[in-house]
């Protein structure tokens, strides 16, 4: 299984803001989408992440000041991608190393997704319960 696989089932749907939008306003984003995290694009140019543990950790060191700061002075501007042709265990290992739960898609310079640890496990777990009905019934057949 790879990152083309999971997009085709999941979609292609990418939250981004602008690096200028107040953090309370990202906050308010994530958890109405109920998502982790969000791209800080500038056009197509992706200037980083921003996540969930990004805002908690500025809150931490800043107080409530924080949420009024713009997205780009607390995201993550150090941003891992991945690519149509990366595999499951690629992007666990990537993710297990780094410390992160989102990687964005880019293939040809272009942003075309965004896969969340979510998405691998629940690709990993229906591959496997694909695996194990196939030796069912190869050993039911014999």
């Amino acid at each position: 299984m790879n990152v083309a696989s999971i997009l085709k089932e999941k979609g292609h749907e990418v939250s981004t803001v602008g690096p200028d939008k107040p953090v309370a306003d990202v906050a308010r984003e994530l958890t109405e989408r109920r998502i982790g995290a969000v791209l800080v694009t500038e056009g197509e140019r992706v200037l980083g992440i921003l996540s969930e543990r990004d805002i908690v950790k500025a809150v931490a060191r800043e107080g409530k000041e924080a949420l009024e700061r713009p997205a780009r002075d607390v995201m993550t501007s150090r941003v891992i991608t991945c690519s149509l042709s990366d595999t499951a265990e690629q992007l666990m290992d990537a993710m297990t190393q780094g410390r992160f739960r989102h990687l964005p898609v880019i293939e040809d310079e272009r942003l075309i997704g965004i896969i969340s640890i979510g998405d691998v496990v629940k690709h990993r777990i229906a591959e496997t319960v694909m695996e194990k009905e196939a030796l069912q019934l190869y050993i039911a057949n014999g």
